[in-house]
């Protein structure tokens, strides 16, 4: 096994509990390895560090897999690692969809598989893991099966450019047999239509799961606006919570045709739920001058940044958004908002926000702070798997 040994004063990632090491840490390697590849880490002094995979192509050149010497990367620390992660789940969530495995979060980077109902669907964006995969998803499939689920098929979602920095295709398909790639799926009460090959990553956000149940209790006999709603799932916590009324806005045209089935899936019709296909950037000024107001408004954007790059540009849009959907509320009404890039740090985001209610002329009471979904656990030393932030405020005119 080929051994990478660590440069002097590096690897503060690593020692503090990360399972990252990057090139520039790297003093050498020695012994014969192809990419994908397991090795030995090492300290500068020779000091075990623990096995992980190797990808000379990617800046993150190993990411650990076990710390231990007596842990060597086989079947068994695999089958330990897939179901640590079940049990987990199985302890903290309604497993009917959940997030089964979440990558560095579960000691297993690189790998996401969410459930929904009998479907699993999979992200693999590390060479190793993808070595690996095959051998994760028999497992998983076996465990699932000691609890008498049985999984009918499972579909790859592997799109990210990421794969391309590991030197791999992008690349979206059955993994084994082809199988009718819809299912309903039942979050929160609600049911929704799942199209696991052509919704939006793996097929729907099973990280907000919660934070739908908490905004939906704010919602009875109230007037709701729920921005970006892709496949309809704030709006359609609201109206099942006895909202009175509530507009949801989506850029998408098949998103917004998605939540119109969504809607009807549960028997709630055009008063109760319309639908609009529209920019929200553009729409809400245009409601804004109007005159139209809200007792909640929800605000679930896409990520604005997937790199520190452009943090700058969206920490403008962050703020435009914010206080134009500020500006909607009525006096005492509720604000619910996030932002789920990494890049956008719990701070940034913060400072953000107050800067939007004070270009709003308003004043906000924070309700509540939430995170993502249990079922996408983050670990404290892998930042990476920590990026959702949600905030509910009331909004308060300045007196």
């Amino acid at each position: 096994m080929a051994e990478v040994v660590l440069k002097k004063g590096e690897g503060r990632t690593l020692k503090a509990g990360g399972l990252w090491v990057y090139d520039n840490e790297i003093s050498s390697v020695s012994g014969a390895f192809e990419n994908g590849d397991i090795v030995e880490i090492h300290d500068f002094d020779g000091y075990f560090m623990g096995y992980g995979f190797i990808n000379t192509h990617s800046r993150i050149t190993v990411r650990q897999m076990s710390r231990h010497r007596e842990n060597p990367v086989d079947d068994r620390l695999l089958e330990r690692r897939v179901r640590d992660a079940w049990n987990y789940r199985k302890e903290v969530v309604d497993t009917s969809c959940c997030r089964v495995i979440f990558g560095e979060a579960d000691y297993l980077p690189g790998l996401t598989v969410d459930k929904f109902s009998d479907i699993l669907v999979v992200e693999c964006l590390a060479l190793g893991m993808e070595r690996l995969k095959t051998k994760i998803l028999e497992l998983l499939k076996k465990i699932l099966s000691e609890d008498g689920i049985t999984i009918r098929g499972i579909y790859e979602r592997s799109e990210s450019r990421e794969r391309l920095q590991e030197g791999m295709e992008q690349f979206s398909g059955f993994i084994g047999e082809p199988f009718d790639t819809k299912v309903i799926i039942r979050e929160n009460g609600i049911r929704y239509y799942v199209d696991v090959a052509q919704g939006q990553k793996t097929g729907f956000f099973l990280d907000q799961k919660y934070n739908r149940q908490a905004t939906a209790r704010l919602c009875r006999g109230k007037t709701v606006l729920d921005c970006f709603t892709h496949t309809g799932a704030f709006a359609l916590n609201a109206a099942a919570a006895g909202a009175s009324g509530v507009l949801a806005v989506d850029a998408s045209d098949p998103g917004i045709e998605q939540a119109r089935e969504n809607a009807r899936l549960n028997g709630f019709d055009e008063k109760t739920v319309q639908f609009q296909t529209a920019d929200v950037f553009e729409l809400l000024p245009s409601l804004e001058k109007s005159g139209r107001r809200y007792d909640v408004v929800i605000l679930d954007p896409p990520a604005f940044t997937k790199s520190r790059a452009s943090v700058k540009n969206a920490v403008k849009g962050y703020r435009e958004i914010n206080m134009r959907g500020i500006r909607l509320v009525k006096n005492g009404g509720f604000l619910a908002t996030c932002s789920c890039s990494h890049f956008m740090d719990p701070d940034l985001f913060a400072k953000t926000i107050r800067e939007a209610a004070h270009g709003a002329h308003r004043t906000l009471r924070q309700v509540e702070f939430r995170t993502q979904s249990c079922d996408h656990p983050f670990r404290w030393a892998a930042d990476s798997s920590y990026y959702l932030k949600f905030y509910i405020f009331q909004v308060i005119e300045e007196l």
